[in-house]
């Protein structure tokens, strides 16, 4: 018997559970622009497959568009009323035509613009409100036609007008997606817009195609196709439908899924071109180069692979072609040589500045649709390049190293590879071309050619870059190094260098727009992932930010800052997402660095997800004194922090701003967050939220305005004071939890000081929690305890 009452009681419970809230459901209607392809081996594809990614868990998305639809034969074939069975009330229904109802000799699909079009869309309009629905009209997408001197042509004629105006006839929101994909197209040219459409990829594009061969200027791209699924997601919000509340936010207020860029991805033919084939000898004897270049010379007449298969390959340089693929098979070392005369002086670029370098062992100029992949291993023989300071070595590895040739300073204290390489050093700046320069004479240079050390991995001025799965290491300098380079992908490769192993960064993005780094491991003797942008006057006047860039689910170990800008970041920074990153052993973990005479804005960094381990200086740092001499005392007190000089400004002068940071842990750093800026050009607007920093010292601010911190925790050993807020304004510290027991929570000092908020902070947990400096009065900090 009780067995049957506990059956009861659950039937009970089941009738009278609430039932469960449904999902939102999305239901697109149209044509072959936003219709799923379901060859994915073809290139077209519709923006109604990128859609659901811009929305979050409680929404569904049905794509019902396809191919050759009008507003007529959608209806006609049943389509528009197996959606009508399943849209219940609170969906929303999205609705572009035009393309095929313009079609004449077709009258399947024909619908005249100011009557069968007009009257179809509003039917459509009204049955879908009948079932409760929230219709949406859309333009249709633009076709991509340019007249000769490259300016916009008409392509819809009247269809665009008539769906504007039964959008405002029938109340219903609309979505100008002609308006919006012409404005999307006439800002990337005639040229840069053909990579969103399918036939401009993959080797269809015909400069001239003969007849009856033609480009597609109608059907996208991925690329495209995403862009245009993007700046849809982007005017929902923009009008705020009430579809907005689904857009799947980011960890920042006020950002979305649609805001992180789309990068153009590269793509290869199948056809293989084995090394071998072209006389490579896997000996680790034979010196390949002419076999890599034939390779690579035969692959770029078609497009392909460059297949370079299990072996060591000793070669020298190699220089990358449109189009080519250079596969590195898993089990493959390319060994490049250590002899310098087999690389040649270059007219390039060093450390933001043009430069006279030797090539690089792999690079690339002026190219599109580029990569290098597989899970081989290229190597450097970075140590016949580098210098050796005696403080990197213990004193066995020094004597080791001396023993075994070059030479020494006249310090005893850095150790050089050769007299040549020695001499070079002694000659500052040697390698800077003049701006302005055309000609370069390379003969000025031999004596100290063997000084001038090349980055490992240098593309310029390329496009549609794939770095995927290998790893590189010992470097002569810098390891990868793209500048001026468009849409880069760089996935689950390795960089490795000696910790020893000066200005030996693992990467370095200077200059480049639209990137994914993620998944990469980096260890190496400089810094992990670098953000630069030029040097000082070059930079300004070249005047190109890095920008665009999702940089995610990276390791880096031993480095001199995990996540980095600058200091060459002339041409300023922006819009650069970092997520899901660890930082163990590095100098610095989040590292944000410039100077006066710098210039340049960084703007729009957004930072979620960092955990770090070991950090020997600044968890967090903002610095505008990168490698100058601190500022000294200057009417400073004996207790604070010198004070800093202000100078006039100037367009050297360089702007930090707009920084969001979030959900970030550091075990062990000598400093928790240093922010530094100067009197004449505060850090200004830097957001730090939910952070659980080990230090020696806690916060230390200077010269800043609107830094605001919230739910953030400062376990420092020293506490004297664990807040340090000089020269400073606009400082809210919400929510700040220390160390039990500290001497002092809080010092202001300095004149310029001013709205200092300590709110939500049990002041309890301080010895003393609020201290002034002599020129600060007590109204310029507010406390407000729990």
């Amino acid at each position: 018997m009780k067995k049957y009452a506990v059956l009861l009681l659950s039937l009970i419970a089941l009738a009278f559970r609430p039932a469960e809230e449904k999902k939102v459901q999305v239901f697109l209607v149209g044509d072959s622009t936003m219709s799923e392809k379901p060859d994915r081996s073809k290139p077209e594809r519709g923006w109604g497959m990128y859609f659901d990614q811009f929305f979050d868990g409680e929404t569904t998305v049905q794509n019902h568009a396809m191919n050759g639809r009008s507003t007529r034969n959608f209806r006609h074939e049943g389509r528009w009323a197996k959606v009508m069975e399943q849209v219940r009330p609170g969906d929303w229904v999205l609705i572009q035509f035009g393309h095929n109802d313009s079609k004449k000799e077709d009258t399947a699909r024909y619908a005249a613009p100011q009557t069968d079009y007009r009257k179809n869309l509003t039917r459509y309009v009204q049955e879908a409100k009948q079932r409760g629905a929230n219709p949406v009209l859309l333009t249709p997408v633009g076709r991509r036609y340019f007249d000769e001197q490259g300016k916009r042509k008409d392509d819809h004629g009247e269809y665009p007008a008539v769906v504007r105006e039964v959008a405002k006839s029938q109340k219903v929101p609309l979505i100008d997606m002609h308006e919006k994909s012409w404005a999307l197209y006439s800002q990337l040219g005639e040229k840069g817009s053909r990579d969103l459409f399918w036939s401009y990829q993959n080797g269809y594009y015909q400069e001239n195609p003969v007849a009856p061969a033609k480009n597609d200027n109608t059907h996208f791209s991925a690329y495209g196709a995403e862009l245009i699924a993007q700046l849809v997601a982007q005017d929902i919000k923009k009008q705020n439908l009430g579809l907005a509340g689904h857009l799947k936010p980011l960890a920042f207020d006020g950002k979305y899924a649609f805001d992180l860029p789309v990068v153009l991805q590269a793509s290869f033919r199948a056809d293989t071109f084995n090394i071998t084939k072209f006389g490579a000898v896997a000996d680790g004897q034979t010196l390949n180069t002419e076999a890599f270049r034939k390779a690579i010379d035969a692959c770029s007449q078609q497009g392909g692979v460059v297949l370079v298969p299990r072996g060591l390959w000793l070669t020298g340089p190699v220089q990358l072609k449109s189009n080519v693929n250079l596969h590195v098979q898993r089990g493959a070392l390319v060994q490049f040589s250590n002899k310098l005369s087999d690389y040649k002086l270059i007219k390039t670029n060093w450390e933001g500045e043009d430069a006279v370098r030797n090539q690089s062992p792999i690079s690339g100029y002026d190219l599109v649709n580029i990569a290098i992949t597989g899970e081989g291993t290229f190597d450097g023989a970075g140590d016949v390049w580098r210098m050796v300071k005696k403080e990197k070595l213990s004193e066995g590895q020094w004597q080791k190293l001396v023993k075994s040739g070059g030479f020494l300073d006249e310090k005893g204290t850095t150790w050089y590879p050769t007299a040549n390489s020695l001499k070079g050093s002694l000659s500052p700046k040697i390698w800077v071309i003049p701006a302005g320069q055309a000609d370069v004479d390379f003969n000025r240079y031999t004596e100290v050619k063997d000084f001038l050390r090349p980055n490992m991995l240098s593309l310029q001025r390329c496009k549609q870059i794939l770095l995927e799965g290998f790893t590189i290491q010992n470097s002569p300098a810098w390891t990868i190094h793209p500048l001026l380079c468009d849409n880069i992908t760089l996935r689950n490769v390795t960089a490795k260098n000696p910790w020893y192993g000066q200005n030996t960064d693992a990467l370095d993005l200077e200059s480049c727009r639209n990137g994914l780094v993620e998944g990469c491991t980096f260890d190496v003797g400089d810094d992990g992932i670098c953000i630069k942008s030029g040097r000082d006057e070059q930079g300004r006047k070249r005047g190109i930010p890095t920008e665009n860039f999702i940089i995610r689910d990276t390791k880096v170990y031993h480095a001199h800052g995990g996540f980095v800008i600058g200091s060459e970041m002339s041409g300023g920074a922006r819009n650069i997402y970092v997520t899901n990153c660890t930082f163990m052993g590095t100098d610095v973990g989040l590292r944000f660095k410039t100077a006066r005479g710098r210039g340049g804005v960084v703007e729009n960094i957004f930072v979620d997800g960092v955990d770090m381990t070991d950090i020997a200086g600044e968890a967090i740092l903002f610095d505008m004194f990168y490698a100058a001499k601190d500022p000294v005392q200057v009417n400073g007190e004996a207790f604070s922090i010198p004070e800093i000089k202000a100078e006039p400004l100037n367009e050297g002068t360089p702007q930090f701003r707009s920084f969001r940071i979030k959900n970030v842990t550091c075990k062990g750093a000598n400093t928790g967050i240093l922010i530094r800026g100067v009197p004449e050009m505060n850090i200004k607007d830097i957001e730090i939220e939910n952070v659980v920093l080990e230090s020696k010292k806690g916060l230390v601010c200077q010269e800043a305005d609107g830094i605001r911190l919230k739910n953030v925790a400062l376990f420092s050993t020293e506490t004297k004071p664990v807040l340090e807020v000089q020269n400073s304004r606009n400082i809210v510290l919400d929510n700040i939890r220390y160390t039990s027991g500290a001497d002092l929570l809080l010092r202001v000092t300095g004149d310029r000081s001013k709205n200092v908020k300590l709110v939500n902070t049990n002041t309890k947990g301080a010895k003393e929690d609020v201290e002034f400096g002599k020129k600060v009065s007590k109204k310029v900090v507010t406390v407000s305890s729990r």
